[in-house]
């Protein structure tokens, strides 16, 4: 008896289930999230950029360029971040930075800010665009872990 109730019980919250599961999917279809983390304002603006194909124009700005990070896609598409900024190997007329990946080595970018002769930079590496001195940013090549206090 016990168990023919715990069956009956088990079938009718799956009934359940089963009603309310559609209802849950169309309520969610027709909600959209939109554009998450924005403000309206914001969100009107990258709208409009969008349906009139507008691309926002970057220049390098300040005395030192950054290589910050490379990530090749198996599809052979890069994304490159100089000074904090994403670009693609494709997109030096819009940052005004010219970018060629080293084939063997993804660690390794060159780069060639506007008219100025390329330089080749690690990943995490910086120069002076005056005057061609380079910081790894390492502190003198070493990385130092704070002792902790007991």
């Amino acid at each position: 008896m016990k168990q023919l109730y715990a069956t009956t019980a088990t079938l009718c919250t799956l009934m359940a289930l089963l009603v309310i599961s559609p209802i849950r999917a169309a309520h969610a279809e027709s909600t959209s999230l939109g554009r998450l983390f924005y403000t309206p304002e914001k969100r009107l603006l990258l709208e409009r950029q969008r349906m009139s194909n507008i691309q926002e124009t970057q220049t390098l700005e300040g005395a030192t360029m950054r290589l910050d990070g490379v990530v090749q896609r198996s599809s052979g598409k890069s994304t490159i971040w100089i000074n904090g900024r994403p670009q693609s190997e494709h997109d030096a007329p819009r940052t005004g930075v010219k970018v060629w990946l080293l084939p063997k080595d993804a660690s390794h970018a060159r780069l060639a800010p506007g008219e100025e002769k390329s330089t080749q930079l690690k990943v995490g590496e910086e120069i002076n665009r005056a005057t061609g001195e380079r910081n790894n940013r390492l502190g003198g090549g070493t990385v130092i872990i704070p002792t902790t206090r007991h």
